[in-house]
């Protein structure tokens, strides 16, 4: 469908503002995960990271769920900050109903992202500008170490899997000895071609964005791995452990059901 249809099916975002309004987008969540890394790589001070995904700005989705996501985040005061890709729907300078509020959080060590399928098929080069702008530091297949006292801590940012260009190689070249691995969908996971992470996070499918009363999600995005990890905190074989969030936004439709958006908090020790 194309954005221009799309505008004009949802009244240039009036029926997502009404959806909201209505509490069709659910109400956001904060997900606590604790996740203790291997002996011998155990930190001794805890590391708290904040991670948001499939914001989804444009018409399908109301701003007030993102002045709603930044208050929690400035509530919350992570460490740093992660963040999972589909920034948009549509044009890239839908992104810009975000630079307030990201440029306003300061989280100590720092705000990283990856592109999401909907950014690389808007305007990649645009929309790095915009997170720039709000000082975030796009990771496309490149890593990063956090300033001390976590020197051994890097965030390594794979390209989307499906649409981008990701090579797990480049990604972590030269990474510290503790690796956390972003990428937008769980599918990266198919992509690590021996090599090992410590924790990863991953967003993509909307836990379904219209699930069952259990959470079983009704229909995933495409992805051969997006219906076994739709949600929440797995471990992985011979790997370290992957959290999945239902991410923020709406895609295609205004309205969320049994799949409320949500930020994850992680403490790393």
């Amino acid at each position: 469908m194309s954005e221009r249809t799309l505008n004009l099916l949802l009244l240039n975002g009036l029926f997502a503002k009404l959806s909201y309004r209505l509490g069709l987008h659910g109400k956001l969540g904060v997900s606590h995960y604790a996740v203790e890394l291997e002996p011998g790589k155990r930190l001794a001070t805890p590391l708290r990271i904040g991670f948001a995904s499939d914001f989804h700005a444009g018409p399908t989705t109301s701003p007030q769920i993102f002045a709603d996501l930044f208050d929690e985040i400035d509530r919350q005061q992570p460490d740093v900050l992660l963040l999972g890709g589909d920034f948009v729907s549509g044009h890239a300078h839908y992104a810009q109903a975000l630079t307030a509020g990201l440029a306003a959080i300061q989280p100590r060590y720092g705000k990283y992202a990856v592109m999401g399928n909907h950014d690389l098929w808007a305007d990649e080069t645009q929309l790095s500008a915009i997170l720039d702008e709000a000082g975030v530091e796009v990771l496309i297949n490149r890593n990063r170490p956090l300033p001390a006292p976590y020197e051994a801590v890097s965030i390594c940012g794979l390209d989307d899997p499906w649409t981008g260009t990701p090579d797990i190689h480049q990604t972590v070249g030269n990474a510290g000895e503790i690796r956390i691995l972003l990428m937008h969908a769980p599918d990266g996971l198919l992509l690590l071609d021996g090599q090992r992470f410590d924790l990863s996070f991953a967003g993509h499918t909307h836990g379904g964005q219209v699930a069952f009363a259990d959470g079983t999600p009704v229909l995933v995005p495409h992805g051969p791995l997006c219906r076994k990890y739709h949600l929440g905190h797995h471990q992985i074989e011979h790997n370290g452990s992957l959290i999945v969030s239902r991410g923020v936004g709406c895609s295609t439709l205004p309205i969320r059901l049994n799949a409320n958006p949500e930020l994850v908090i992680c403490t790393v020790y």
